[in-house]
């Protein structure tokens, strides 16, 4: 079961002194960054590129565009397509005379280490083990939004267990300006709001700091409709730039086939394995989804005080189960797999399992090795990935 951040201790499986963990977390931040750092100078080296070329590829690109010239900079407007956050950031330390590559990943590094402290409040450190380590992991050190958010977003769903309301609301309010998922994140404190076993008035009181960063949503959508005159002026620029048209979850699950069978794409290798990786972390999510649910219907249900007092894991479950959805509605399941890094409950679930101690000695033996196995393919996948992305290669 995932458990609030006021119930990490011994009964979470953790069992050591709070300043050991905390090192642990602090060991794996600098050990992932390191050896995801180690990938890209191999490549400079081999390859004779300089390590701010790596760094820029794919989206980046468009980050710095963004930052440099504003929304009309690309054909199609389809800079629309992505929020104001990082491109502001970059901006800013381009005033100091910092490259923007440089500065996004300054950024981006920073910013996994605030997002792995709050998983490690969330969820012990082999949550926050397990998610520097994550096969995407290249895309939290890169100047990419998944570190800018999880830190917003991760702290804001821990201060929001913590009943700390008005920090949340202001910590959403910040992923809000990064990513179009701070709408789920909103979605999901909501969700969390009305199945809290609170009265009434507590819940409007709560509810009503959520118009934050609602608002924050509604200014940017205001600010495109005066450069566009179009209210789905960012919905547009997704259809245009990335083939996210609105599809039937079947259709989308169709169009999605082909791009994973053997021999798909011949003169691009790698995408037939980046694209069966999406249908993995769909299945992931929905999985992730499910179990959230099951534990909190068991929650609810269950006659034990401390249980049925709890909060359960209804705001978990919408949290990762409406990201599932969306993804399933466009042309295909695409970006999924960056996506998971966005899935606390994800992680936290697989601190939960890392953490567990069987009571039979050779029980215990078996799940340290199988531990050891997973935590082995992790790193390989995301050596892997890192090369698919520094190299150039599409890497979702």
């Amino acid at each position: 079961m995932l458990v609030r951040s006021a119930e990490v201790g011994p009964e979470a499986g953790v069992d050591r002194p709070q300043a050991h963990r905390g090192r642990v977390v602090v060991q794996a931040w600098i050990a992932s960054r390191g050896l995801i750092a180690a990938v890209a100078l191999i490549i400079a080296i081999v390859d004779h590129r300089s390590l701010t070329d790596l760094v820029s590829n794919w989206d980046v690109q468009h980050f710095v565009r963004l930052a440099e010239d504003g929304y009309f900079a690309e054909p199609d407007n389809i800079l629309m397509a992505f929020f104001p956050g990082l491109p502001v950031l970059l901006s800013l330390f381009a005033q100091f005379g910092a490259p923007m590559a440089v500065s996004g990943v300054i950024i981006s590094t920073l910013c996994s280490a605030v997002a792995a402290a709050a998983l490690f409040r969330l969820g012990g450190p082999w949550a926050a083990v397990a998610w520097l380590f994550a096969p995407t992991a290249v895309f939290t050190t890169v100047p990419y939004t998944e570190s800018l958010f999880c830190a917003a977003a991760f702290w804001a769903w821990e201060r929001a267990r913590s009943d700390r309301w008005l920090a949340a609301a202001v910590l959403a309010s910040i992923a809000c300006t990064v990513r179009v998922s701070g709408v789920f994140l909103v979605g999901a404190l909501l969700v969390m709001i009305i199945s809290d076993r609170t009265d009434w008035q507590i819940k409007i009181k709560r509810a009503g700091l959520m118009l934050i960063p609602a608002a924050v949503i509604a200014g940017f959508v205001s600010y495109l409709y005066l450069l566009t005159g179009s209210w789905t002026a960012w919905y547009h620029a997704q259809s245009t730039g990335w083939v996210r048209g609105l599809t039937w979850p079947w259709d989308s699950f169709k169009n999605t086939i082909p791009a994973i069978v053997p021999g798909a794409y011949a003169d691009h290798p790698w995408w037939a394995a980046v694209f069966r990786g999406e249908v993995i972390s769909m299945a992931v999510g929905l999985g992730v989804t499910v179990w959230c649910l099951v534990v909190s219907i068991r929650a609810r249900r269950s006659p034990r005080r401390e249980i049925a007092e709890g909060r359960g894991l209804w705001g978990e479950a919408s949290w990762v189960g409406i990201q599932v959805v969306a993804f399933s509605l466009s042309y295909w399941f695409f970006s999924v797999n960056r996506a998971t890094l966005l899935w606390f409950p994800l992680w936290i679930m697989i601190g939960r399992w890392a953490g567990w101690r069987p009571e039979p000695r050779l029980g215990r033996i078996a799940h340290r090795s199988v531990v050891g196995l997973a935590f082995a393919l992790e790193i390989v996948l995301m050596i892997w990935w890192s090369w698919l992305y520094f190299t150039g290669h599409w890497a979702s």
